[in-house]
């Protein structure tokens, strides 16, 4: 089941990057981001209410699901969508795949939990292959402002994504399931978007066009309703730490996206790369050592 919810979750989100792209222009990004969560919001919502599941969290989860809200499904949004109008997809996802290493950060820190070396050295190596993978496209613009900036954003919203998925894994180890706290938490972020671009005076007007219209569908059914469903699950089930490390294989989705797209062109030092990443990959699932487990159990 772990494989499943960790090859769906790579898949989908390793093909959003690109969508994000078509939602730019007419409609301002946080009234796309508005309308993508609003509808997951209502899918979801429609989901639990048909099923007869759970869909009023309690009280002690409020304050976590605002903060998720606002991490997760705004602020994280937010810089994604403004980085790219300066950068490309790729870069983007390139830059996404450092989560493994902050959710370990964080999670030691505000968790307590131990850092697990071996997944480590292979978000390490992962992340070496995304530096060759991607060091080409850099060549020329580490001065260029806009492209700093979009970097800049792209971080941010990295760290928005790693705390969203701390408070997801806390509220799991409540007993709520992502299907609930995304639902409300959706909801929440969607909300404060809308509310703030009313307050901006942003046009509300929606983009009658295939090209936008496909995205925004893809976006709020795959990638949100089931996207992040299964890769919150992920979390619940291996750790924030774990969990993240798909990120570091959505730059080879996006690369191939991007090859039709963009134009991006393989070499023998992108080849090098993208062996790093799935050797990284494949150490940081592999069983923990005998050594390592009588360790953890010390």
């Amino acid at each position: 089941m772990n494989i499943f919810l960790y090859l769906l979750t790579v898949l989908i989100w390793g093909t959003t990057w690109i969508a994000i792209t078509f939602q730019l222009g007419v409609v301002p990004a946080p009234v796309s981001i508005a309308y993508r969560f609003w509808l997951a919001a209502a899918v979801l919502m429609g989901f639990l209410l048909v099923t007869r599941k759970p869909w009023w969290p309690p009280r002690q989860a409020w304050r976590y699901l605002f903060a998720q809200g606002m991490a997760l499904f705004c602020l994280n949004f937010l810089c994604f969508y403004y980085a790219s109008q300066w950068i490309t997809s790729g870069l983007e996802a390139v830059v996404f795949s450092t989560a493994p290493l902050w959710n370990a950060i964080n999670g030691r820190i505000f968790l307590g939990r131990p850092i697990r070396r071996q997944v480590m050295v292979g978000a390490l190596l992962g992340l070496t292959g995304i530096v060759l993978l991607f060091a080409p496209q850099m060549a020329g613009h580490w001065h260029d402002s806009k492209v700093m900036m979009g970097l800049a954003l792209t971080l941010g919203g990295t760290l928005c994504f790693s705390c969203g998925n701390l408070l997801s894994s806390r509220m799991q180890s409540m007993g709520l399931t992502p299907w609930l706290t995304n639902s409300w938490a959706m909801l929440i972020g969607s909300t404060t978007l809308g509310v703030a671009a009313l307050a901006l005076g942003m046009p509300f007007a929606l983009e009658p066009t295939t090209r936008y219209v496909g995205a925004l569908l893809y976006l709020a059914i795959p990638g949100s309703v089931i996207g992040f469903t299964a890769y919150l699950l992920l979390v619940g089930r291996i750790g924030p730490d774990r969990a993240a490390y798909s990120t570091v294989l959505f730059p080879i989705v996006a690369l191939t996206i991007s090859t039709i797209y963009e134009g991006y062109h393989w070499t023998p030092t992108a080849l090098t790369g993208l062996a790093l990443v799935l050797a990284g990959n494949l150490l940081a699932f592999l069983p923990l050592a005998p050594r390592a487990k009588a360790m953890g159990a010390a």
